[in-house]
């Protein structure tokens, strides 16, 4: 027994030693903090002063050290006594540091507020990021113009700490590796929750039900949309992107923290924002001309959605990205049932007034507006169209090509065909309503000008120029021609057969007279019948001036040389001279100038914009 006792009373003896040098260590750290917080929580010092500031950083810094070892030799203490009596008193001290750690975090977070605004934020940390080089990070050349156009926004903060970001990082730090990490988030998320809500709630983001949105007339509705769309934009590049790069840099020890902290922060704000358009898109009843603000927000969203994806990559933010995939869908239903509504009161379109001198049907004007506008839209209709097919088209894109060629063949993509369908079968409906034109010449200048504004409208539209090809322009400018020429051959064949097709050939006084007076009598019938007629296209309106001028004037001008001397007899009244018929001419096609008048089948005459349609164009595009 006694070899036992002298074999077991070394470590005895020892034991005190180690459990001296381990308080010591406690001790020592104890007196550090100590010293800390008496200085910076008793009421002596301005209350300007502060431990995390400018003039006292390095101070700071060897605090949270001195925390952080205290936290350590405590455990060594611990390990070797655990009954300490110095645990108890560093566990007070402890948690005495804590307190000023978390008060110093809140004072930090909301006195720096500007400067950790989510734009400044996002313009200084982007690129230092860990998600900056990710795949699915935001790094094309649009979002690096995007910061780099930003970055001199970072100088228009004042009042706010430029070391505010790595002071938290240093609290966080602390906090999170002495087992205070609850506490520290709780205050992180209260205050920067706060300020998402205030800053959507700044943007104008309001949280709406189905029942709300469904309720609103459409003033109300599209007044919130214009509110949406640039909100959009800065929530998700400004506000959501700050607030990620923030936590990431604050709590950059623990990703877990970071994941937690924004997802709670951001999370019901992002989706009260992107529910928006769904609930919008579930209105029944949307006349087509609102399609354009819908496929405003689908732009939006889609342009948006890689760095939504990159942003809200967390797990825990898997509500977030279902919400603008189904928000995306929903637009996208929206937009087909509105193009289908669009198609069909094309189809209905059951006015039958002549518009007077033969212009542009309104129905012809809103067709190519609207599809003009939706042209604009070629990535997100590509999308929205892609699988969506016609279903038996009557009459078929292929048979206005003039040939048997399958639409794939003809166009380059589903929404090609669509659109030159809709063309197609607004172009068969003019060319019922040439009918009512009693002037079979009349409808034939009916026809030309409203194909000759589609094909001009396509021209002129780089959208719609890229979806038909130079083909579909080259092909229907033929056909305007085609119209044009029938139109002269009708509206000018008796004046043209009037006079001898020799004109070269003298021939009798008499007979010369007669010809020459029959002349003017079909040149002044058909230029005072066509005096109220229009030629809204310039272009189109010169090409059948000087067409005409090259037929008649020649003739007429030969044909007074070589038989002068009859035609200048017995005070012979020559009414039009060649220079006349050219003056005339040039005066034709402007539409009424007071005596003309269109005669045509049926009841009254049109107005000058036309009769109205069953479709209603809102005047374009007024974003």
């Amino acid at each position: 027994m006694g070899k036992h006792l002298f074999r077991s009373s070394p470590p005895q003896e020892k034991q005190p030693a180690h459990q001296t040098l381990a308080e010591s260590a406690v001790q020592e750290c104890m007196s550090k903090i100590n010293t800390v917080i008496s200085k910076w929580t008793s009421p002596s010092p301005s209350s300007d002063a502060h431990l995390f500031s400018t003039n006292s950083r390095r101070e700071a810094e060897e605090f949270a050290e001195a925390v952080r070892h205290l936290h350590i030799t405590m455990h060594r203490l611990a390990a070797v006594n655990p009954s300490s009596e110095k645990l108890v008193y560093a566990q007070n001290l402890m948690q005495s540091a804590m307190n000023l750690l978390e008060s110093e975090f809140h004072r930090v977070l909301k006195e720096n507020r500007q400067y950790l605004d989510p734009e400044c934020v996002s313009v200084r940390s982007y690129r230092s990021s860990r998600f900056a080089s990710t795949p699915t990070s935001v790094s094309d050349s649009e979002d690096e113009t995007f910061y780099e156009e930003n970055a001199a926004e970072e100088h228009r903060f004042s009042g706010g700490d430029s070391d505010a970001m790595d002071d938290l990082k240093m609290i966080a730090d602390c906090m999170i590796s002495t087992g205070y990490a609850k506490e520290c988030v709780k205050v992180y998320k209260t205050v920067r929750r706060s300020i998402v809500d205030e800053t959507l709630h700044g943007l104008a983001v309001e949280r709406f039900t189905l029942h709300q949105v469904q309720k609103m007339d459409w003033d109300t509705l599209e007044s919130k949309i214009r509110t949406w769309l640039p909100a959009v934009k800065l929530a998700v590049r400004s506000l959501f992107f700050g607030e990620m790069l923030l936590a990431d840099h604050v709590f950059s020890s623990s990703l877990n923290i970071v994941e937690s902290s924004f997802t709670d922060i951001t999370q019901e704000g992002a989706l009260t924002l992107f529910t928006f358009p769904e609930n919008a898109a579930k209105i029944k009843k949307l006349s087509p001309e609102k399609m354009f603000r819908f496929l405003d927000m689908y732009e939006s969203l889609a342009s948006l959605f890689v760095e939504i994806e990159s942003i809200f990559f967390f797990d825990s933010a898997a509500a977030v990205r279902a919400q603008v995939i189904n928000s995306l869908a929903k637009l996208g239903d929206a937009a087909r049932l509105m193009m289908t509504d669009f198609e069909t009161a094309i189809q209905k379109e059951t006015s039958r007034t002549p518009v007077v001198g033969g212009g542009v049907h309104p129905l012809t004007r809103y067709v190519m507006n609207y599809l003009s506008f939706l042209a604009d839209y070629d990535e997100s209709i590509a999308v929205i169209f892609e699988n969506w097919q016609l279903t038996s088209p009557s009459p078929s894109p292929e048979s206005f090509a003039g040939d048997d060629a399958r639409p794939e063949e003809l166009y380059s993509s589903p929404v090609s065909v669509r659109v030159a369908w809709v063309i197609l079968l607004t172009l068969c409906k003019i060319d019922g309503k040439a009918q009512p034109y009693k002037d079979v010449a009349l409808s034939y200048l009916f026809l030309a000008n409203n194909l000759q504004y589609v094909v001009v409208k396509v021209r002129s539209s780089p959208g719609l120029k890229v979806l038909l090809g130079e083909d579909w322009v080259v092909r229907h400018e033929g056909k305007v021609k085609q119209y044009a020429e029938k139109f002269e051959k009708l509206a000018w064949g008796k004046v043209l057969t009037s006079l001898p097709e020799n004109p070269k050939e003298e021939i009798a006084p008499e007979e010369a007279r007669e010809l020459f007076g029959r002349f003017n009598d079909e040149f002044e019938a058909a230029y005072r019948k066509q005096m109220s007629w229009v030629v809204p296209d310039p272009k189109l309106r010169d090409w059948i001036k000087i067409s005409l001028s090259g037929k008649l004037v020649p003739v007429c001008s030969e044909f007074c040389v070589v038989n002068r001397f009859g035609l200048g007899g017995d005070g012979f009244n020559v009414r039009y001279t060649p220079e006349d018929i050219g003056n005339y001419l040039s005066d034709l096609y402007f539409g009424s100038r007071g005596s003309g008048s269109v005669s045509t089948k049926g009841s009254g005459s049109g107005s000058g914009t036309g009769s109205s349609t069953t479709v209603k164009s809102r005047g374009g595009r007024s974003h």
